[in-house]
């Protein structure tokens, strides 16, 4: 008997609260399967190096911040000496929260069977850099078909473990105003990624270039940088601190306003009316549900539990405080911070 299909209507799908996608790296990294190219000797492994040690150690990387995860680098054209060499180059802490390996299977043979058990041992396991996708590959051929079925492994692995997976790939040396053209291999490999990395020079050796990133959870960048030999790390040009958005807003005054209620039901409309006393901003009845769903997860950290209602009388917004799960240490200081609302919120908490 064939296994039935496993369905969700879209309105179940638009009233569930997911946990948030993690970003390894802000707004660059999510969680999935990644390809990072470039031409031979770019500095593909520098930059590679650089992630593993910024993830395990929590320190920025092209001007990001990081979430600190083990993390696993398969250096499979190197030894031991030359990674040590490396590290020192890069100023690496002494962490034990980066490991490296020079040898392992095939995607076919063992390599995947090595991560999942490296994960059960490591359930803090983040990232794994695959340097490079050649050496887990059985043979030279590339079509289509196996592209696909190599990377589609690779690719169930990390949602299976809810990790990220980069593989390090070549470009090829014919140019394309699409640098993403320029990946080694069928479209099979890109097309089954959740993202890729191309890493090229303005000119061969100028140390001068631009990271382009296209994903489905990172949209389109080109991040202008340059390699710093003193460091051996690639740097970004551009100040990439990211800014408050709306959303921050939106919780914030959610937020103070439930504080002080501590339950509240109600249509959209009214929460929208109740907001208006916390902040000049405008959030739409329409918009209201969908930014509740999608920001579910943290409001839950910060004591806030959402509900979606519908009756015969109309659909209605419940929201609960519980503030003995608020995992604020200052209620003020929850990461949508009153601080970012438009007006003066302190008489209303």
């Amino acid at each position: 008997m064939k296994n039935k299909l496993e369905t969700k209507t879209a309105g179940e799908i638009m009233t569930t609260v997911f946990p948030p996608m993690e970003y390894l790296v802000d707004g660059l990294l999510p969680q999935g399967l990644f390809i990072l190219a470039g031409t031979q000797k770019v500095g593909k492994s520098w930059l590679a190096l650089d992630l593993c040690v910024s993830i395990a150690t929590e320190r920025k990387v092209l001007g990001r911040t990081t979430v600190r995860r083990d993390a696993l680098y398969l250096c499979l054209e190197d030894n031991f000496r030359r990674i040590q060499k490396r590290l020192f180059a890069i100023d690496a802490p002494e962490t034990e929260d980066m490991y490296c390996a020079i040898t392992s299977g095939t995607i076919e043979n063992g390599l995947l069977e090595q991560i999942e058990d490296f994960y059960k041992e490591h359930i803090d396991l983040g990232l794994v850099v695959i340097d490079t996708l050649q050496k887990v590959r059985e043979g030279v051929e590339s079509t289509y078909a196996t592209d696909y079925k190599e990377m589609s492994a690779l690719k169930a692995l990390a949602d299976k473990l809810d990790i990220t997976i980069i593989v390090i790939h070549h470009t090829r040396k014919m140019p394309d105003s699409d640098p993403f053209n320029q990946i080694t291999g069928s479209t099979g490999l890109s097309g089954c990624a959740d993202g890729s990395f191309v890493l090229a020079e303005t000119y061969r050796g100028s140390g001068v270039g631009t990271l382009t990133c296209v994903g489905r959870d990172v949209g389109f960048l080109e991040i202008k940088v340059h390699f710093d030999p003193s460091q051996m790390r690639w740097i970004a040009e551009e100040d990439l601190t990211v800014s408050g958005s709306k959303n921050n807003l939106f919780l914030s005054a959610v937020y103070v306003f439930i504080r002080e209620r501590l339950h509240f039901i109600g249509t959209p409309t009214e929460l929208s009316d109740e907001l208006k006393a916390i902040t000049d901003e405008t959030f739409y009845p329409n918009r209201i549900k969908r930014d509740l769903v999608e920001n579910g997860y943290t409001l839950m950290l910060y004591g806030i539990v959402f509900a979606y209602e519908r009756r015969h009388s109309g659909r209605y917004i419940k929201l609960d405080y519980y503030p003995e799960r608020d995992s604020s240490v200052d209620r003020n200081d929850s990461g949508f911070t009153v601080a970012q609302l438009p007006v003066n919120v302190s008489q209303s908490s």
